[in-house]
């Protein structure tokens, strides 16, 4: 055999739907901790700078926004892990181990290994699913506070009307109630748009989100693979068929 009847065969042995969903999973899983542990970080900064003076009224925001970090580092571990774990469960099911290693067998333990892949991939692409709508929120509160401070800059010519605009991080529970300021309105709050510290902050959510929705992606592309390969070992084994997904 050629050398490029070799190479063709091994690549035809590739799992490029596992391999495209891994890519995608440490990509957006990437993106959404590295870009959600600073966000966090900057806003808990922006809270204690304009929206609250006493330590005592954000020290439960900075309590969970520690423990949301922590959390951000175990997802980050799980998924490296598991994504090495599906792209290998990918290869092994591949026609290359059929080319390799001989008559392809299926097995009762590969079958059970398959579906178990099945049901915790879809269980965690449901549990991600609600990641994602969560981390909707803080782009939601953001983006609501720069729509605030661009009708301030229309209206600079009427000062009356612009102290009337305001945004409370108390009515999104990022405060208590009795927390001073709690808010900022007029030229305070379009100064505080204007800063860096805001709108990293603000881009650093929207990339975290879209990490998330890539994760997401990423998740079902893998529940699709793994059931592709689950069906192949069940039915097509005793042909000698392998997966190709």
């Amino acid at each position: 055999m050629g050398c490029y009847d070799c190479c063709m065969r091994c690549l035809g042995g590739v799992p490029y739907c596992s391999l495209v969903a891994t890519l995608l999973c440490f990509s957006g899983i990437a993106l959404f901790c590295g870009c959600g542990h600073q966000a966090l970080t900057e806003t808990e900064r922006l809270i204690e700078t304009y929206f609250a003076r006493n330590l005592q009224d954000y020290i439960t925001l900075a309590y969970i926004i520690q423990y949301f970090q922590y959390v951000i580092y175990g997802l980050a571990s799980f998924f490296f892990l598991y994504c090495i774990v599906l792209l290998a469960e990918g290869f092994y099911t591949t026609s290359a181990a059929k080319q390799t290693f001989g008559e392809f067998r299926s097995t009762m333990c590969g079958r059970c290994l398959s579906s178990s892949f099945i049901v915790i991939t879809y269980v965690l692409a449901v549990l991600w699913l609600l990641v994602f709508a969560f981390s909707a929120l803080p782009v939601y509160f953001f983006y609501n506070m720069d729509a605030t401070c661009h009708t301030i800059d229309v209206l600079t010519e009427t000062p009356a009307s612009i102290n009337q605009l305001c945004v409370d991080a108390r009515q999104y529970g990022l405060l208590p109630w009795n927390a001073v300021p709690g808010k900022a309105c007029g030229m305070t709050l379009s100064n505080i748009c204007k800063t860096r510290e805001y709108q990293m902050t603000y881009h650093l959510y929207i990339a975290a989100f879209a990490g998330a929705g890539i994760t997401l992606l990423a998740l079902l592309t893998y529940t699709v693979s793994t059931t592709y390969n689950f069906a192949v070992l069940r039915y097509l084994g005793r042909k000698g068929i392998g997966a190709r997904c």
